[in-house]
């Protein structure tokens, strides 16, 4: 499926990605050794259990970076130039080996740039699990970022 040329994003729609991924220690220990973060806390089990989370904690950068892999169907597949930047990031809660995350975007602002040929769109992405922290199985925000994208218009491509 195609992402969205800039035309088609509006400032204010709420997109929910279908997709899901649910979070495995395999999925937690690949990323810290390809990105060389050794940080006990997420992959020392005597460590992180003495801490005030009790269990090994997924990467928030793996998080975050899921995230933006599971919105791109949506939003940008093949009609991005480049990504410009990711502020505001947020981890409100914590993020365990096995939970469940969804993400949805919504579109904050839009702009053509200076020049018309293209279009600038920025998301607010907001991540949630289905986090052990909770007793009753709520899902809790995990992760929050606004993404913003240099995009293509239809109207230069055909």
């Amino acid at each position: 499926m195609a992402g969205k040329y800039f035309e088609e994003f509006e400032v204010g729609e709420t997109i929910e990605h279908d997709k899901r991924r649910t979070i495995s220690e395999s999925d937690n220990q690949q990323f810290c050794d390809m990105t060389m973060n050794q940080q006990p806390l997420h992959l020392d089990a005597e460590f992180a259990a003495d801490t005030q989370f009790g269990d090994r904690l997924v990467n928030g950068l793996y998080t975050m970076s899921l995230a933006v892999g599971l919105t791109i169907p949506d939003t940008t597949d093949g009609t991005i130039v480049a990504n410009l930047s990711y502020d505001n990031v947020e981890h409100p809660n914590p993020v365990f080996h096995g939970d469940t995350v969804r993400v949805q975007s919504t579109v904050t602002d839009k702009r053509e740039t200076s020049d018309g040929e293209r279009g600038i769109v920025t998301m607010h992405v907001e991540v949630f699990a289905v986090n052990r922290e909770t007793e009753d199985g709520e899902e809790v925000l995990v992760c929050a970022f606004d993404r913003t994208a240099l995009s293509l218009k239809k109207a230069n491509v055909e």
